[in-house]
């Protein structure tokens, strides 16, 4: 198969456009921000508004705030900014 075209969209090729390929955006330092506050209390800043409760965990896309009987995950490509709360 001589044809550029062709083996530009043929099957046996890595690169074909009928591929899928997850991407995943990952904020290092806001990870690690939340990461250091697992088991506290925070407030977190987001693009929707703020949320405030513990942190019960955090992942490399999101972070799971639980403020009374509410469990909320928030991307973290949504967060803004993070502060410990100390009134708690």
């Amino acid at each position: 198969m001589n044809d550029p075209y062709m083996q530009m969209f043929s099957p046996n090729q890595p690169n074909t456009p009928d591929q899928l390929k997850q991407v995943m955006v990952v904020e290092p330092f806001v990870f690690a921000a939340a990461s250091s506050l697992v088991g506290k209390y925070a407030v977190i800043e987001t693009t929707r508004g703020s949320v405030s409760g513990m942190v019960r965990d955090a992942k490399p896309d999101h972070i799971v705030i639980q403020e009374r009987d509410s469990t909320f995950f928030v991307r973290l490509c949504e967060v803004i900014w993070i502060m410990p709360d100390t009134t708690n």
